[in-house]
């Protein structure tokens, strides 16, 4: 039994959040059930979306539902708040949240009090000063993005097919990708993937008229499966035509034009950002000690350095790796130890509140794998290097296993088995971004495509 009430907030509902949160309603379910335990998720969104499968939603590979899940099905013993943590002040134990409806109700937030405090707000992409890039670039972290992502790739297509202007048409089928890590990578090799199958219903668009270009500032590209298995990755993309740029830098987007920093121009109208991620900005907004790289200092028990009462994991968390042979090193930053430590931060929770001791979480690096594209891949587990048709299938298998609930692993694994026996879909609906529009204009107004107010904006 816990020593007294305990009020536990979890901001977050990622990989992070949820699984913490999760194992914390079934370890704490009879206190629950007593009154003698609270569990609060403040999350921006009221689903957990499993980021390693946005390229194959991108592709169309799994539908965008299958990407995400519902926190209010999965977290049936926890309350739920739809909102974004805006500041925390720990030493009085409260969190401002600003949620849908604050805007309506004139305030700045709600205030929530808590006891036990777990901070799990992710990451945001990390952006540069280009001119340009807020104004025509898109990024690649949100089930949103990957479908709007798609929904665009095949509008620029029929935009090649329909115009008569070769300018036009060259920018349309021009698609630069910043950023050779996970996202960048996969997202360019499914979408290639997908719109090279798609030309073969374009009766005057075939697949040597796209340009794909990959920039990546450093000199090699998914450094996480090392430095064998990269050079691989870049030798079988320009196998496939696709221009990788290594060393090299976007130093403008302005006017719909690429300008890189070895001197090329490309016309386009796609820049897709994956250069990187930042802590998240509410961290900056708490009394909580930071690291030189803006994330939280924490103990290998997961617990905020000198601060009790306070936990934290994940992109969010700068944990010492007790595996490492090197001193001072920290876990790196990625879903295969956030999952792990939400387990160990849930448990450490649960032994606080009982007066146990605290278990230490420690994980050794298993490996990497990506996903190149339908039957293409690269991997490198325990030392082992795989590529092609092995590595995609362990992909696959791996993050099968990965995806939460039953429920979802059944419906990947069908649309899978699906798409092995019939051809794939390349419809675009980008009207889905903006479905008043033409009830809009019927009705004698302007077409909005401004945005609804998302409570994720201030980050």
């Amino acid at each position: 039994m816990v020593k007294e009430r305990a009020r536990i907030l979890v901001v977050g509902g990622g990989y992070v959040g949820m699984y913490t949160a999760l194992r914390l309603q079934r370890r704490l379910k009879r206190e629950l059930g007593r009154g003698e335990a609270e569990i609060t998720v403040v999350t921006p969104d009221p689903y957990m979306t499993y980021q390693p499968f946005l390229p194959e939603a991108a592709a169309g590979a799994i539908s965008p539902r299958h990407v995400v899940v519902p926190l209010r099905r999965v977290l049936d013993r926890c309350r739920v708040v739809i909102g974004e943590a805006t500041a925390v002040d720990h030493a009085a134990r409260t969190a401002t949240v600003r949620t849908p409806a604050t805007e309506e109700e004139g305030t700045d937030g709600r205030h929530i009090e808590y006891d036990e405090l777990v901070l799990a707000p992710g990451s945001v992409a990390r952006t540069l000063p280009i001119p340009g890039l807020a104004d025509h670039a898109i990024g690649f972290k949100t089930v949103e993005e990957a479908i709007g992502l798609r929904n665009h790739v095949l509008e620029q297509m029929d935009i090649a097919s329909s115009t008569r202007d070769p300018a036009v048409r060259d920018a349309a089928l021009t698609f630069v990708f910043v950023g050779g890590g996970y996202a960048g990578t996969e997202a360019l090799g499914e979408l290639e993937d997908m719109a090279r199958y798609a030309t073969r219903y374009y009766h005057n668009v075939r697949p040597e008229d796209m340009k794909w270009i990959l920039v990546e500032a450093s000199d090699r590209i998914l450094p996480e499966v090392g430095e064998e298995m990269g050079r691989y990755t870049v030798t079988e993309l320009r196998r496939r035509n696709i221009d990788v740029r290594l060393e090299t830098r976007l130093e403008s987007c302005a006017d719909r034009v690429a300008v890189l920093s070895d001197g090329s121009r490309f016309p386009t109208r796609t820049v897709v950002w994956t250069a990187g991620v930042k802590p998240h900005p509410v961290l900056a907004a708490t009394d909580l000690p930071l690291n030189e790289r803006g994330r939280l200092r924490c103990t290998a028990e997961l617990a905020v350095q000198g601060v009790p009462h306070a936990w934290a994991a994940g992109d969010a968390a700068a944990v010492p790796d007790v595996t490492a042979r090197e001193e001072g090193r920290e876990c790196a930053p990625n879903a295969q130890h956030a999952l792990r430590q939400a387990w160990v931060l849930g448990d450490n929770v649960v032994h606080s509140l009982r007066g146990e001791p605290l278990e230490t979480y420690a994980h050794k690096y298993a490996g990497s794998v990506a996903s190149l594209g339908l039957h293409k891949g690269v991997a490198q587990i325990y030392g082992r290097k795989l590529k092609g048709y092995p590595a995609w299938f362990m992909h696959r298998t791996y993050h099968l296993s990965r995806v939460p609930t039953f429920n979802r692993k059944a419906r990947v694994a069908a649309e899978w088995t699906l798409a092995g026996l019939f051809k794939r879909e390349i419809v675009s609906l980008g009207s889905l971004e903006h479905p008043r529009a033409e009830f809009e204009l019927a009705a004698g107004g302007k077409p909005s495509h401004d945005p609804p107010h998302n409570p994720k904006e201030s980050s």
